[in-house]
């Protein structure tokens, strides 16, 4: 029975190795994949559509078709050859945007919010490094922008403000959390347009539209709002995280479409478009989401949602709404409220749900729903959240995430200290019964089935459980997946240091064993490429990993059967391998919760009289390949 435990720890711990191989492995070498094809696609150039209602008419539905307006993703705009970023903020008037967490412009012509900058998020962990940029004007290599517009019905003949009207400011302020802008368009048809905009210190834009109708015939129109993104964004490819279009609508509850979801969408949704759509909703918000950033409209929970749609066409994607008609009397006024998220996915901002504990942000103070789903806690939420609220409460004691995760670590540790004293009692009374297992072997040498019951009688007797010894990795399993999934999703851990050359704890180790610590320059990721030259990426706390691994196998002694020994031998260096890619905050975690693991396995080992043979087991392994090194010499 001591050999089925030794193999199905083995099993339990070769399972872990091929479960991360497969999700966990190489995350931060296709990062860099990911930002030089975005760097790439700077470089490419790419004619845009702009969207946008046309004049006049409804995009995307033929005249005489229907009363109601079927919307589109907006007719597409000549192409045009792609400018820098700092050409196209310059071609117009713009209304400087200027508070503590973002900074940009909204440009007057087409009233779009286009130009955005997070100044708290920097590219890399280089604090003079640039902002992040999230949004940028259409006519750009990637163009990213909200957009707020009034449909009209089929065959109307009503002038309504579209992507190439210019609005007119009132007044000159620049928009900030204590002063809105208002923009002003009439159309020569006695109607005027009014949009006040306004913003909070975080990322919440408010836009209120009012429509005058001065005229001689009442109007009906449609409000409509928009979020496009041109291009394809590239993204991580991982289960584990979702980005792309998203959206909490109503009763038909979360949805979370790829972009390749998006493009293999059969629906038609005018014009060449296609897409995705839900009709009658209540209560309901969508945008896009990145890793760390995300972008979404947030509509009234009481408005009903004529339509909720995610499309693509003209070489972008879109996710946009419909409202209601509104029939404005001649002297009337027709009212329109709409709401924008553009900035990054803090828990603390958007929100957070878990029973007793957790942050309201956004989802609380504007009665949204699901809002916190915007970062994606996964399926086993029900860890994940527990522990990042558990590091961000350390964070905020002591001030290091790195600290956080090792507080944590020894919190799980004495959540789990009943089970684990009992598995480790366990494994103490069975190396005390080892004599006896091995007198059972030379006593019934040919006959397995006496061994084994021999064995369960001698268990039964000492009251030993013999797969004890996999619990203690059992447990690590989902601590290990919810400290990795938190490093993975949240911003919070993004560029956050540690001490020494840790400087981004979401990042793998810098340092590298192979170029010895940077005295060899020598980058094996460009030389070799991701796959081959990630082998030859070694930091130094991955080695501590291994190191301290690797001790605590030796803790234990040797398994009898080869096979399982050279598996347990290997182990450590496999692991130390594998995690040499991960980001260091989890590297830490495991080199931490190892040795806390040896030093509570010892006092349990001492306090049931059993000895501690990891200084004997250490000692014999290097006597081992001394007597080897001597006996190679004298043949």
């Amino acid at each position: 029975m001591s050999d089925n435990r030794n193999t199905i720890l083995a099993v339990i711990l070769s399972g872990l190795v091929l479960i991360a191989w497969q999700y966990f492995y190489n995350v931060p070498q296709m990062e860099k994949q990911r930002e030089a094809q975005r760097q790439a696609e700077l470089q490419k150039p790419a004619p845009q559509a702009t969207p946008g209602a046309t004049p006049g008419a409804t995009p995307g539905a033929a005249p005489g078709t229907s009363a109601t307006p079927s919307p589109a993703p907006g007719a597409p705009a000549a192409d045009a050859p792609v400018a820098s970023r700092e050409t196209v903020l310059a071609s117009g008037p713009r209304i400087k945007i200027e508070t503590p967490r973002v900074t940009g412009s909204i440009a007057l012509k087409g009233a779009r919010i286009d130009d955005l900058s997070l100044v708290q998020f920097r590219e890399t962990v280089d604090p003079k490094s640039p902002a992040v940029v999230l949004l940028s004007p259409s006519g750009t290599a990637e163009p990213y922008y909200a957009e707020f517009l009034w449909l009209t019905a089929n065959g109307s003949s009503v002038k309504t403000p579209n992507a190439e009207t210019v609005w007119q400011q009132e007044g000159s302020n620049s928009l900030s959390p204590s002063t809105p802008v208002i923009l002003k368009y009439e159309n020569g048809q006695g109607l005027t347009f009014r949009r006040t905009i306004s913003i909070d210190d975080r990322y919440l834009f408010s836009i209120k539209d009012e429509v005058i109708n001065q005229g001689s015939a009442p109007v009906t129109l449609y409000p409509f709002g928009l979020i496009s993104r041109g291009g394809k964004p590239p993204v991580s490819g991982y289960a584990i995280l979702h980005e792309g279009p998203i959206g909490y609508l109503g009763e038909h509850g979360l949805q979370e479409f790829s972009y390749k979801n998006i493009d293999e969408a059969k629906t038609s949704t005018g014009g060449n478009s296609r897409g995705i759509v839900f009709t009658k909703v209540t209560d309901g918000w969508l945008g896009i989401t990145d890793k760390y950033w995300a972008t979404a409209l947030l509509p009234e929970t009481t408005a009903t949602l004529e339509s909720a749609r995610f499309t693509t066409g003209d070489k972008r994607y879109q996710t946009d709404y419909m409202l209601g008609a509104q029939t404005i009397p001649i002297g009337g006024t027709g009212v329109a409220n709409g709401r924008l998220f553009a900035g990054a996915k803090e828990a603390a901002t958007v929100g957070l749900n878990f029973p007793l504990v957790g942050f309201g942000g956004y989802n609380k103070q504007l009665g949204l729903n699901h809002f916190d789903l915007l970062i994606d806690w996964g399926h086993f939420y029900f860890i994940t959240k527990p522990m990042f609220l558990a590091l961000d409460w350390f964070y905020r004691l002591v001030g290091n995430f790195g600290i956080a995760i090792l507080l944590v670590t020894v919190i799980v540790k004495l959540l789990f200290f009943p089970l684990a004293n009992k598995s480790y009692a366990s494994m103490a009374k069975m190396k005390s019964v080892q004599p006896q297992l091995q007198a059972l072997k030379e006593r019934y040498p040919d006959d397995r089935v006496k061994q084994q019951q021999e064995m369960m009688e001698i268990y039964k007797k000492e009251k030993i459980n013999p797969i004890a010894g996999c619990l203690p990795v059992a447990l690590q399993i989902p601590v290990f997946f919810s400290l990795y999934k938190v490093l993975f999703i949240t911003i919070e851990m993004r560029h956050a240091p540690f001490f020494g050359w840790i400087k981004d704890l979401s990042a793998p180790d810098p340092t590298n064993l192979f170029t010895l610590f940077g005295l060899i320059p020598f980058d094996p990721i460009a030389l070799l490429g991701p796959h081959f030259g990630s082998y030859l990426v070694m930091g130094i706390w991955p080695i501590i990993m291994g190191i301290t691994m690797w001790v605590q196998m030796k803790l234990n002694p040797a398994p009898p059967d080869p096979t399982q020994k050279m598996i347990f031998d290997w182990m450590p260096l496999i692991f130390t391998f594998m995690l040499a890619g991960f980001p260091a905050g989890l590297v830490i975690y495991w080199a931490w919760n190892n040795l806390l693991s040896v030093l509570q396995q010892s006092y349990i080992m001492r306090r049931n009289g059993v000895k501690v043979e990891l200084f004997d087991n250490l000692k014999s392994t290097f006597q081992k390949k001394s007597v080897t090194t001597e006996t190679k010499k004298a043949t």
